[in-house]
């Protein structure tokens, strides 16, 4: 009998994908808790009085954010205010399956629980927008709703903090999109643990900015990881796969990156880690690439290309921030209303 290497003395029932170790299942639940407890503190995402609320989806991820931030808020005694966010895009057996997945949690956990509609903040269900404009493009219109529509709902329960699910794998597949498609931008801003969205408040009043942070603490935690913590507890998770996601550019980054972890587990880690270590060189705006000159022969190079940053305002319309006077979700919005099949936002 193989023993666990941590504890040498229960026999070793798995392996973990993250460090190749095979331990016992009780040293798996500590260490995976304990991981997510240091990337907390270490990070330093929260502090004593805030109110958190939980992106929870229903899915394994969000499941077991849920659990873990319960219970390691009661372990180590942070002090926070937790609740339950849920976003209702409006996918018939999908989300509404998911949904009643995440009202179970909310009487498992005992959470305070708040759904937003696409239908009600924007007049549209993912749905409806499938209908008028196919599956091609569909995952645009979905990410950028949901983004506002999760600030939307923070602001309604007048929280100091969101928390999603994003995990390591989340993360490199990220950095490898943004590699792919060369925005160098967004590549060095999205291994951040923590981002800041200010947002207006839910009356859109343009003079009552609001900002929330939204964080990742399961930033370096192995998705493999978060499905085995699942299944061994027996927690309560809705698996299905969106109806709408099968032409979602991430699909191939993470096949791609599934390929790379077969070969070399720790790959995860080392694309979070080179994503990390990238710093964008903003001090010249002169362009040297071929492509550049020809784009700037052509006077197509935009300020934001060349690295200089975009002033933050409101959106004309909504008051949620924006660049440009109207922000992307009005944008889209705009497209749907006036029956065009598809539209390019900045």
């Amino acid at each position: 009998m193989k023993k666990c290497v941590l504890c040498n003395t229960e026999r070793a029932q798995l392996k973990r994908p993250k460090t190749g170790q095979q331990i016992c299942k009780t040293c798996f639940y500590a260490v995976f808790e304990y991981e997510i407890h240091r990337t907390i503190v270490d990070n330093k995402l929260f502090k004593r009085g805030d109110k958190v609320a939980i992106a929870a989806s229903g899915g394994k991820d969000s499941t077991v954010l849920a659990h873990t931030m319960k219970l390691l808020n009661d372990r180590y005694d942070y002090g926070l205010d937790l609740c339950l966010l849920s976003i209702d895009e409006g996918i018939a057996g999908y989300r509404d399956d998911s949904l009643e997945t995440v009202k179970r949690n909310q009487q498992q956990y005992s959470l305070p629980l708040l759904i937003v509609s696409y239908e009600e903040l924007y007049g549209w269900s993912m749905d409806k927008i499938v209908a008028q404009i196919g599956t091609k493009n569909n995952c645009t219109f979905c990410g950028v709703f949901r983004r506002q529509a999760l600030d939307r709902g923070a602001a309604r329960l007048k929280v100091d903090h969101i928390v999603t699910g994003h995990n390591a794998d989340d993360v490199a597949e990220t950095v490898l999109m943004n590699l792919f498609r060369g925005d160098f931008a967004r590549l060095t801003r999205c291994t951040q643990i923590t981002t800041q969205t200010i947002e207006t408040s839910d009356e859109a009043a343009p003079t009552a900015p609001l900002t929330i942070p939204r964080s990742k603490p399961f930033k370096y935690t192995y998705e493999k990881e978060i499905v085995m913590y699942a299944y061994f507890l027996q927690l309560d998770y809705f698996s299905t796969e969106c109806t709408y996601s099968v032409e979602a550019y991430r699909g191939y980054a993470r096949v791609f990156l599934k390929d790379l972890e077969k070969v070399r587990p720790s790959a995860i880690m080392d694309i979070i880690h080179s994503g990390e270590a990238y710093q964008l060189d903003t001090s010249s705006t002169t362009t040297t690439t071929p492509a550049a000159i020809t784009a700037d022969a052509a006077g197509k190079n935009t300020k934001k290309a060349r690295g200089v940053t975009q002033k933050q305002g409101n959106c004309e319309r909504c008051g949620y921030i924006s660049s440009n006077k109207l922000c992307k979700a009005c944008v889209l919005l705009e497209s749907l209303n006036k029956g065009l099949p598809s539209v390019t936002i900045g």
